[in-house]
């Protein structure tokens, strides 16, 4: 079969080639990972498929150990690596076939050659950048690992790139590339060219939500001062009531001293199970039987009513872990009391 003919093979045709190649028992296996959606139309199209060539099943076969082991190498060492081990495996021509189709279905993320940097290391790597740089990178990087680099600035820069990542809106691929030039010259043809959507309020919130309490608090009163209002649109989702389950038994009990029973059982109207049951378990029968009570009979309730219930409840925590009085889990470490 001509080249040109194989190009321009679809891919649910060549999905479809795959799994009539791989035989009845594997195909099954790969079912099991599809959507309903996606399991139709391969069966329709393996229905409708009568013959297939040796020639169309090897190249379909090639083509899918080629994205596998680009995807292998992806995982142990990141793009750069996949794409030096691809070379010497395939060439550079189609090396970069393969790396450029996969990276374009799987949208890999810029940076992703500091995705695997230990924390040190890839403070060393950029703590003399300018804030917006740093602020640029933590953004598309994990919560924890972000977390830690933040922790270990300088405490006036920390403030600062909190701030940048929170106003961070849409950041232009030319923007991206500029900044990857400096940091990995490999990297700067493999970002897709779309515009990327990064940082804002929910980027720095799971930021602050992992680092410890010390650098949380330090982050937060400097932009109290210095953006009032992003600081409270920041502190209303920090803790957000359904994480009432970071709480042990004992802090649990402590918030609900001080919780009005009439604001409990609005903001439990539209709690999921596991909270309900965590709070019933942390109530006397008889009052938690008064407060289911009191949730069956006052009827529907509107749904800014329940927030402001329990965004009360969730400012009735922050006192308290400010205090000292209760300790929320989290990822810095500081959850040890002694």
């Amino acid at each position: 079969m001509a080249a040109d003919k194989k190009e321009q093979i679809s891919g649910i045709e060549k999905a479809a080639i795959l799994l009539i190649a791989l035989g009845p028992e594997r195909s099954a296996q790969v079912f099991k990972h599809l959507k309903d959606d996606e399991i139709e139309q391969l069966t329709l199209e393996i229905a409708n498929t009568r013959s297939v060539p040796s020639d169309l099943r090897d190249y379909v076969l090639d083509e899918f150990y080629e994205i596998c082991l680009a995807q292998q190498y992806i995982a142990e060492g990141g793009i750069a690596y996949a794409k030096e081990l691809l070379d010497k495996a395939l060439g550079e021509d189609r090396a970069r076939d393969v790396i450029g189709r996969l990276t374009a279905s799987l949208q890999v993320r810029p940076f992703e050659f500091v995705r695997k940097a230990d924390p040190t290391q890839l403070l060393n790597f950029i703590q003399d950048e300018h804030p917006q740089t740093i602020a640029l990178i933590l953004a598309y990087l994990p919560a924890s690992q972000a977390a830690a680099v933040v922790k270990a600035l300088e405490p006036e820069k920390q403030a600062d790139v909190a701030k940048r990542i929170a106003m961070m809106d849409r950041t232009s691929p030319d923007m991206i590339k500029e900044v990857e030039k400096v940091l990995e010259k490999k990297l700067a043809t493999l970002v897709n060219q779309d515009y990327t959507s990064v940082g804002g309020v929910d980027s720095i919130v799971n930021i602050l939500n992992t680092v410890d309490r010390s650098t949380e608090k330090h982050i937060m009163e400097t932009l109290e001062i210095e953006e009032p209002e992003l600081a409270d649109d920041i502190r209303r989702k920090m803790f957000v009531f359904e994480d009432i389950l970071l709480l042990d038994n004992r802090s649990i009990q402590t918030v609900l001293r001080e919780v009005d029973n009439n604001e409990l059982a609005i903001a439990l109207k539209n709690a999921n199970e596991d909270v309900q049951k965590l709070i019933f378990d942390n109530l006397s029968s008889r009052l938690a039987s008064m407060i289911k009570e009191d949730m069956e009979f006052m009827g529907p309730v509107k749904l800014k009513d329940v927030e402001e219930a329990q965004q009360k409840i969730v400012n009735i925590i922050r006192r308290l872990e400010d205090s000292g009085e209760i300790i929320i889990s989290r990822g810095g470490g500081d959850d040890i009391v002694v």
